[in-house]
């Protein structure tokens, strides 16, 4: 089950359909069990700031964090998934326009790219090292692109390919 809450106060509000579409498709091309749980947490700055400092010691709100439950994985082909709890991603759609805006792309493109990027994080995917970060991010940029080509609705002003890899404190 997705769920998407949204307590950000951000306007204009972001699309929780939309966000719910992405981490549908994402769980389904990365071999995830579609009834596999997963929160979507849309906050403000001062909410992320707290979550930030009490969680990763840093100061200051970040974009995107992650927290897994059950450690899932993609399944291999081949097998069938396994339900369970896949985790919690807490988006600021605040720090996500600014950096949407220094990107040249739109907010809710910046949005959709932070959630793709938690929901490698809950899958195990890490971007410590140079090997793992171009592997994340290829597959990062991949799922993402292939998701807003089946929407042709939701193309903006900004140019897709511009969209930066994240670059989160995880």
């Amino acid at each position: 089950m997705i769920e998407v809450n949204d307590e950000s106060g951000f306007e204009p509000a972001v699309g929780a359909v939309e966000l719910s579409e992405l981490a549908a498709y994402v769980l389904d091309e990365m071999r995830v069990h579609p009834q596999a749980d997963l929160s979507i947490l849309l906050v403000d700055e001062a909410q992320m700031e707290v979550l930030h400092k009490e969680w990763m010691d840093l100061p200051g709100p970040t974009d995107v964090m992650s927290f897994p439950m059950d450690e899932l994985r993609p399944a291999p082909v081949g097998t069938e998934p396994k339900p369970g709890m896949l985790g919690d991603i807490v988006v600021c759609p605040a720090v996500a326009a600014r950096q949407a805006l220094e990107s040249g792309h739109a907010t809710m493109e910046e949005i959709l790219l932070l959630v793709t990027h938690g929901m490698l994080h809950l899958l195990g995917y890490d971007h410590a090292e140079e090997e793992e970060k171009k592997e994340m991010f290829d597959l990062q940029r991949r799922l993402l692109l292939t998701f807003l080509a089946r929407k042709p609705h939701t193309a903006s002003s900004g140019d897709i390919d511009d969209v930066a890899p994240v670059m989160d404190d995880e």
